[in-house]
């Protein structure tokens, strides 16, 4: 019979103690399990390209049907989206990427909603959001002693990994908006300075030893405000600095690019997680 690769041997010292490791898995077992993918430039490319499509996605649908019935679509689809992700035994390029399409477009409907329907200030959603963000990651980090996203292997890991995402979007629309309208820099000049921003993190990792959690994350949250100033700028009104192309053609446009990189990496796997990271505790 043969023996599981899921699990490594026990050691003698647990044998001679009575106490048994935690059990560790092999590259093999990791490589199946992973829910996530590997983050290469693919990855950030496509991930801003969703950022993008989501906020204009988000405005037209509002358009369209309405508040509250778009955003109950929305609800509905982002559900239906992760239900398939959560389903999945391993990582797939099409159901994780529709999840985070469904998350940007009811993200942004729910930062839009609180500003729009109730009134509340885009300073103070974004401050809401930040703590929101902020106690995901702690509850998280206390729970699981890692936020990592090398270690989105068991549903308890993989629940954290997508409400930090949800809130990341909702965070990063509120912050976009705010440097857009309310402290007056306009969509173009709001994302160019994203642009500068979401670099800050990778250079510190490399000339400052900043963790590489901590700067993933950072750069993660940045991207949102990135993509969606931009395709706020091409979709809007020339009276509102924008280029005037309209929420529905941008965004098919940032859709049919998305389905591009998304069909390349499915036929390719250029993303899928080859060298998983050993589960341990690391420094943020």
């Amino acid at each position: 019979m043969r023996k599981p690769c899921v699990l490594a041997a026990v050691t003698t010292s647990a044998t001679t103690t009575g106490q048994f490791p935690r059990p560790v898995y092999s590259d093999q077992a990791r490589h199946a399990m992973s829910k996530v993918p590997e983050v290469t430039a693919y990855f950030w490319i496509t991930k801003v390209l969703t950022t993008g499509m989501g906020e204009t996605a988000s405005d037209f649908l509002t358009r369209v049907f309405g508040n509250i019935p778009a955003v109950g679509l929305g609800g509905l689809l982002l559900a239906a989206s992760l239900l398939l992700q959560f389903r999945a035994r391993r990582y797939v390029a099409w159901i994780y990427w529709t999840a985070v399409v469904m998350v940007s477009v009811f993200g942004t409907m729910c930062a839009d909603v609180l500003h729009v329907g109730l009134g509340i200030p885009y300073g103070v959603s974004t401050t809401f959001f930040c703590i929101a963000l902020a106690a995901v990651f702690v509850v998280w980090y206390r729970v699981e002693g890692t936020l990592s996203i090398h270690s989105i292997h068991t549903p308890r890991r993989e629940l954290f990994y997508w409400l930090t995402v949800v809130t990341t979007f909702a965070l990063g629309t509120a912050a976009g908006d705010l440097t857009a309208t309310t402290l007056g820099l306009g969509y173009f000049s709001s994302g160019v300075m994203f642009a500068v921003v979401i670099a800050v993190p990778a250079v510190a990792h490399r000339k400052l030893n900043l963790g590489a959690i901590f700067a993933f994350w950072f750069a993660y949250i940045v991207t949102r405000p990135l993509g969606a100033s931009f395709a706020d700028w091409m979709a809007v009104s020339k009276p509102r600095g924008g280029l005037n192309m309209g929420l529905g053609p941008v965004t098919l446009a940032w859709t049919v690019l998305i389905l591009a990189f998304v069909g390349y990496l499915a036929v390719t796997q250029a993303d899928v997680e080859r060298n998983p990271t050993p589960e341990t505790l690391p420094t943020l």
